[in-house]
């Protein structure tokens, strides 16, 4: 799995003024929690751009006073107005405690009703799941080749092992929906009969 590594400096006055201070540096405050101990630390906002803006699944390591932390991203704050990151948080991962992360899906395969000249229509981008920090992954794979026209994969049928999936069972992954010209092509062929 991919992982980005992030070098901060230990936070030691909390509240607004030191935080302005901060941001007024270029710098953007963090809290890692999740471990034996919450970590404030702060660090340059271009470090973090790799981690905040990429639509993919990444570890971080942050290194905070020469003490590594594997860490996942959990919570991001921006400005209302500038739209620049003003706050980040981030979950240790910790061996034998189960994490809540939200992974990608990546579909696979051509399918069926495509080439029967339906229209592929993705609904959701990514799946909610719970799992050892040992059994996460870049994404979770969907397989879409047996998919027929007018059909649905839901979340009830992606199958992973080792991880619990939070997200509604009954919610459609992706559907292949009949394009306007096979509706003309259907009604032509039923008034010829």
């Amino acid at each position: 799995m991919k992982t980005v590594t992030i070098e901060g400096q230990l936070r030691t006055e909390v509240g607004k003024k030191a935080t302005r201070q901060l941001r007024s540096q270029e710098m953007v405050p963090g809290v890692i929690y999740g471990g034996a101990k919450e970590i404030a630390f702060a660090t340059p906002a271009k470090a973090l751009k790799s981690l905040v803006y990429t639509s993919e699944f990444l570890l971080a390591e942050v290194n905070v006073s020469g003490t590594t932390y594997r860490c996942i991203l959990k919570d991001l704050q921006f400005d209302k107005v500038s739209d620049e990151l003003i706050h980040v948080d981030l979950l240790e991962l910790v061996d034998d405690k189960k994490v809540i992360a939200t992974l990608p899906i990546k579909y696979t395969g051509t399918a069926v009703g495509v080439k029967e000249g339906g229209k592929l229509v993705l609904k959701i981008k990514a799946l909610k799941v719970k799992t050892l920090p040992k059994d996460l992954k870049e994404f979770i794979e969907v397989d879409i080749t047996n998919l027929k026209l007018n059909e649905n994969i839901r979340v009830q049928d992606v199958k992973e092992e080792f991880m619990e999936i939070l997200n509604s069972p009954r919610i459609p992954l992706a559907s292949v929906v009949m394009t306007r010209q096979l509706k003309q092509e259907e009604s032509a062929e039923a008034k010829k009969k």
